[in-house]
């Protein structure tokens, strides 16, 4: 019950920071399909995914609503999608930064309690998202590094990507949790 009450909530607004943040990206380089979609917006219910917020509260890992994007609408579609595909996780960075800068101003209490759980998911949000593994943003900004021979193999990888995310969050928890733990202690 402690989850659903301090957790979810920290989690819907980071999820829609994430979220959002792909969606004013796309929308500024020329895709209106966010904004058609109502997808530009920080309501959180914009951005829920029924089975990825049951996912979230009883194995406490979910997922928000992928924002729909259509790189045709690109001046240059290899370079949208790259920069719509940072956004999530570097909005999740500034968030946690300007969060970080915010408890430095508090003294021990409940309120810098919730701000340092709040970072800490920020960053775990950001970081997981970059790997390369589909459908994370990292499996598309690896794209655009690829040369076009390669991107076939990426999209051979993508009907594994689930299972291979499940793999990962069973053994390569420990990385991930070091990388966080470093960075949280590096901005905070």
């Amino acid at each position: 019950m402690a989850f659903l009450i301090i957790s979810l909530p920290i989690l819907l607004i980071t999820l829609t920071i994430h979220e959002y943040a792909h969606a004013k990206v796309a929308d500024y380089l020329g895709d209106p399909t966010p904004r058609l979609a109502g997808r530009l917006t920080l309501n959180p219910l914009a951005h829920i995914d029924p089975i990825g917020l049951i996912a979230l509260i009883l194995v406490r890992f979910g997922w928000a609503k992928p924002v729909p994007i259509n790189s045709y609408n690109f001046r240059n579609p290899r370079l949208g999608n790259l920069l719509v595909s940072l956004a999530g996780p570097l909005s999740n960075f500034i968030f946690a930064w300007l969060l970080a800068i915010l408890t430095r101003y508090l003294a021990d209490g409940t309120i810098l309690i919730l701000l340092e759980y709040t970072i800490w998911i920020n960053l775990a949000l950001a970081v997981f998202n970059l790997l390369p593994i589909p459908p994370l943003d990292g499996s598309h900004i690896l794209e655009y590094f690829l040369a076009p021979y390669q991107l076939e193999w990426m999209y051979r990888l993508q009907q594994y990507g689930f299972i291979i995310l499940i793999a990962f969050m069973m053994f390569g928890f420990p990385i991930l949790s070091a990388v966080v733990e470093y960075l949280y202690r590096l901005i905070t």
